[in-house]
């Protein structure tokens, strides 16, 4: 899969508030799919379908131990998007400052004009 697509897939499954929140608790330690459901007022039918979407991202994987299947963070997506981020941050980040600086070239004429 291209890394534009890959990239996608991870942005959409961060858009939903209830899967970060998922991988947040999955920052701190593996958990079952039972101790994921716990915090949520849906269903486990509902968890299931949004961690199907994170792991179709890349971003969780399941275990099989026994009868119990942790699901664990991966961090793999969440590092190329922190990339793709990063290089448009000094972008950005330049010009927003050219921005300021000129901002502020107009601010000083409007103030010369006005006290001269």
């Amino acid at each position: 899969m291209p890394d534009d697509d890959q990239l996608s897939l991870t942005f959409a499954a961060l858009a939903d508030p209830t899967r970060r929140a998922i991988l947040a608790r999955l920052a701190d330690r593996e958990a079952t799919v039972n101790e994921l459901a716990e915090p949520f007022d849906i269903s486990l039918q509902a968890i299931s379908k949004h961690l199907k979407v994170l792991e179709r991202a890349g971003l969780i994987s399941r275990g099989r131990e026994a009868q119990w299947r942790p699901c664990r963070l991966e961090t793999a997506p969440l590092e190329s998007a922190s990339e793709w981020i990063d290089r448009y941050r000094d972008r950005w980040s330049d010009r927003f400052d050219r921005l300021d600086r000129e901002i502020k070239k107009i601010q000083r004429r409007q103030e010369g004009r006005e006290h001269g």
